[in-house]
């Protein structure tokens, strides 16, 4: 029986930690690594994949976009063959995403033993770490704030595998938290 590779997908409003804590996951545990996602526009280029539109339309013809969304007058994508470089890799893909829509078409599209995590943040909270990393674009973060606490309040019936108030807990902490669970859930050697 082949063993599904472990995946980790994290889960919240802008601001909430999600590069932070993953830095702090890859610093536990070197297996850990972000997916990059591609991403088709401009601005933020650190932690993502650069693409263009023609990269984009040859990925939807191949049917190899897993997950794609329009932000911030970007798009950002979640490929097949980007989480598939990562798993030969023997890596531990660590996806962001900031919609339920797309966790649920991840864990339906690709084979993996996933643990999804929110990690939360108040909308105060957003604001002010935000402004403290100099975003340009606050006001639009804090509409995406609003937007996933809609998108949580609608989805009462999805079940995370963790939650963590990013207020409450350092990076570190969250992160050695999620790390736990991934191998609670997922211990070596466990082929289901």
């Amino acid at each position: 029986m082949t063993t599904l590779p472990s995946a980790v997908i994290l889960y919240g409003p802008p601001a909430a930690g999600k590069d932070t804590i993953t830095r702090a996951l890859v610093g536990l545990d070197a297996s850990f690594a972000q997916f990059q996602r591609l991403k088709v526009g401009s601005g933020k280029t650190d932690g993502y994949r650069m693409g263009g539109a023609e990269h984009l339309s040859v990925l939807e013809k191949a049917g190899q976009v897993i997950f794609s969304n329009s932000r911030y007058g970007n798009t950002y994508v979640v490929d097949q063959p980007g989480l598939d470089d990562m798993v030969a890799a023997g890596l531990t893909p660590v996806l962001h995403l900031g919609q339920i829509e797309g966790v649920q078409a991840v864990i339906d599209a690709y084979p993996a033993r996933w643990t999804t995590v929110l990690l939360w943040c108040t909308r105060e909270e957003t604001a002010s770490r935000s402004a403290g990393r100099g975003d340009g674009d606050t006001e639009a973060r804090l509409a995406a704030w609003q937007a996933t606490d809609e998108d949580v309040n609608a989805h009462p019936d999805h079940v995370w595998d963790l939650v963590v108030q990013t207020g409450d807990h350092s990076p570190d902490e969250a992160a050695r938290l999620i790390a736990e669970r991934v191998r609670s859930a997922f211990p070596a050697g466990n082929g289901s």
